[in-house]
């Protein structure tokens, strides 16, 4: 069982992997942007996995990978996107990312590259 932080703007996908991951009784912690996923964080101690969107309003995924990566460098964080313009700006975050998982995806899907990245 691990702790995952969830920051995902759309309320629909975000309860679907919320699903998919208390399925495998991981603990969930929910954002609704990048915002909202830094402030989850500081309030939370012992988050082993990032799971967050890229596309997002307020702060994006991409900006909160940075502040992340700066401030606790070494945290495992997976991102989605649905968008291919997104997999682009994401690029120059490889050493910072386990990987990007693209949307749309299947139950198992999710809890296998959640499971996957839990394990590096």
């Amino acid at each position: 069982m691990a702790t995952i932080l969830l920051v995902e703007d759309d309320e629909s996908v975000r309860a679907f992997v919320s699903k998919a991951l208390r399925i495998d009784r991981h603990q969930v912690i929910e954002a609704e942007d990048g915002e909202m996923g830094l402030q989850a964080f500081a309030e939370s101690s012992g988050i082993d996995l990032v799971l967050s969107d890229i596309q997002m309003p307020v702060m994006d995924g991409i900006a909160m990978t940075k502040a992340l990566a700066q401030d606790r460098p070494g945290q495992k964080i997976l991102l989605m996107t649905g968008y291919a313009n997104q997999r682009e700006r994401a690029s120059d975050l490889e050493a910072m990312i386990l990987g990007l998982v693209e949307k749309p995806f299947t139950l198992a899907a999710i809890r296998d590259r959640v499971s996957q990245a839990l394990q590096n």
